[in-house]
């Protein structure tokens, strides 16, 4: 037993003369780990701080979408709860603050109609069908004469 417990030894006194794990590698490694989780942590809060200051300027009249993707506009808001109303006015709903994901911009008119691609495409195409293209029924009513001027076929 004694023989195997020197053994032991040695092998242990070998790997740590041989560069086995220094105390500077693990410093360096732990150091490598606790900066890696203060950026990730201080990115988290960064978010966070942001969704709170967004959430602490809700107004009445504000146009919003909460995570589950309900899109309803600002009635009251509360010390921690937001009423909203469907678009269409029909419902008021309660909502918990932080429910609430983002502020939604109502649609812009335009001043100028785009013409769309597809009415464009269907008057082009309504347009080519007004000209009358006469095509033969078969070979026989067609000239012997070729469109480069060469000899007739045969």
């Amino acid at each position: 037993m004694t023989e195997l417990s020197a053994a032991l030894a040695a092998a242990e006194g070998g790997a740590a003369s041989s560069g086995g794990s220094s105390p500077l590698f693990m410093y360096g490694f732990l150091a490598l780990a606790v900066g890696a989780f203060w950026l990730m942590s201080r990115r988290s809060r960064k978010q966070q701080q942001t969704q709170q200051e967004f959430r602490n300027q809700l107004q009445p009249g504000d146009e919003v979408m909460t995570a589950s993707g309900m899109i309803g506009t600002v009635v009251e808001v509360a010390s921690d709860r937001v009423t909203l109303e469907s678009q269409d006015g029909s419902s008021r709903t309660q909502w918990v603050l932080a429910a609430i994901a983002r502020r939604t911009d109502p649609p812009v008119a335009d001043d100028e109609p785009v013409e769309d691609a597809a009415v464009g495409d269907a008057q082009r195409i309504a347009g080519a069908n007004d000209r009358v293209i006469d095509v033969p029924d078969d070979l026989s009513t067609l000239d012997d004469r070729r469109d480069d001027g060469g000899k007739p076929r045969k």
